[in-house]
């Protein structure tokens, strides 16, 4: 039997770092109101594009997997904000990486994108259509946010992440899934002012509204990223006591808090960055799983449980044997283009935009 083993990891962060007390400036809000609901610090904002966060994270996933681009056969991009629909946003990074002739697809389950992506690839090397794919969480939130409205001005940032899959025999990879959708509730968590059901004749398409219901989310995304859990962990036959490490969706402290109180998963095994980064939508789970390996959390053999829950609504959990390795056979060789632009001065024009009109 094939399976997809992870053999390189990588991450791009952009440099600018948006604070709360920035954030201040430009809602009615503090550092205390913002970190006590949500546990986010501060977050990134990119002056580049989502194509070019997916292909600096790509690469270093490659550099990671000491593997070249032209060795991929398959390109799978897990976003919600790409930078062009047609064409696609995962052949733009095809192309960057040099995987010519490898399959491009972009892959919108929004914060469960990464985990759908990584299902599709897995499912295809399994089935021995390819030998080597690389699967991107990419996301750049902030161009949807409206900054005139706090509830959603304080969640969302930028970055991206991203793992290289190789086909083998060794039972490593990813061992065991559930993905679903709740389509019933969809409307509970959506963006206005995009898509194709808009009349852009009718009048001027302005800020994009990022529009939740809070209390009704954080029940539905702890009990589905739960169960999920659960789901995967029957498959599998493995003991809860036996996950070293839960890497779940950074969507909001409290929601991560619960989900770990549920699966009673310890502390120290639960992998937390959203104080950083905020909410990346796709990228969370990718992001924190490189700084997971970085920081020692992940070990050798270890047994890795993720979980997330999105707009859709979509859910997924996956169970996740990891290899023997937890260096890089490479050092990560992306770079991001040099700004020396701020978080408050990357966003003046959408300030002022969105101040217009509201």
């Amino acid at each position: 039997m094939l399976y997809g083993k992870i053999t390189g990891w990588g991450k791009c962060l952009p440099p600018a770092i948006l604070t709360n007390d920035a954030i201040s400036t430009i809602v009615d809000t503090n550092d205390e109101w913002i970190t006590s609901r949500t546990g986010i610090s501060e977050r990134r904002v990119s002056h580049v594009s989502t194509a070019a966060l997916a292909t600096a994270a790509a690469q270093n996933a490659l550099d990671c997997a000491g593997i070249s681009g032209s060795d991929i056969d398959l390109v799978l991009l897990a976003t919600c904000t790409p930078s062009t629909l047609v064409a696609n946003t995962a052949s733009l990074v095809q192309k960057n990486i040099g995987a010519t002739g490898a399959a491009a697809c972009d892959v919108n389950a929004a914060c469960s994108g990464f985990l759908y992506a990584l299902q599709n690839a897995t499912a295809q090397i399994q089935a021995g259509m390819i030998k080597k794919a690389v699967v991107i969480g990419a996301e750049r939130m902030t161009w949807y946010v409206n900054w005139a409205r706090r509830d959603s001005a304080v969640l969302f940032g930028d970055g991206a992440g991203a793992v290289v899959l190789e086909a083998t025999e060794e039972a490593t990879g990813l061992m065991a899934t559930k993905t679903g959708c709740d389509s019933t509730d969809r409307d509970i968590l959506h963006i206005t002012n995009f898509g194709s059901d808009i009349n852009k004749y009718q009048a001027p398409v302005g800020p994009s509204d990022i529009l939740f219901e809070g209390r009704e989310i954080f029940k539905r995304a702890v009990k589905g990223m739960s169960d999920a859990c659960d789901d995967v962990l029957n498959q599998a036959d493995l003991p809860l006591a036996d996950i070293d490490v839960l890497i779940p969706h950074q969507a909001n402290l409290r929601i991560i808090q619960a989900i770990a109180q549920r699966l009673s998963v310890d502390d120290d095994k639960i992998m937390v960055n959203i104080n950083k980064y905020g909410n990346t939508s796709a990228a969370t789970v990718p992001i924190a799983l490189c700084e997971a390996v970085e920081n020692g959390l992940i070990q050798p053999n270890a047994n890795i449980m993720s979980a997330a829950f999105g707009a859709g609504l979509t859910w997924a959990a996956s169970y996740i044997k990891w290899g023997e390795r937890v260096e890089p056979i490479n050092p990560p060789s992306a770079q991001l283009p040099h700004s020396d632009l701020t978080a408050l001065e990357l966003l003046e024009d959408a300030i002022k935009g969105c101040a217009n009109q509201n």
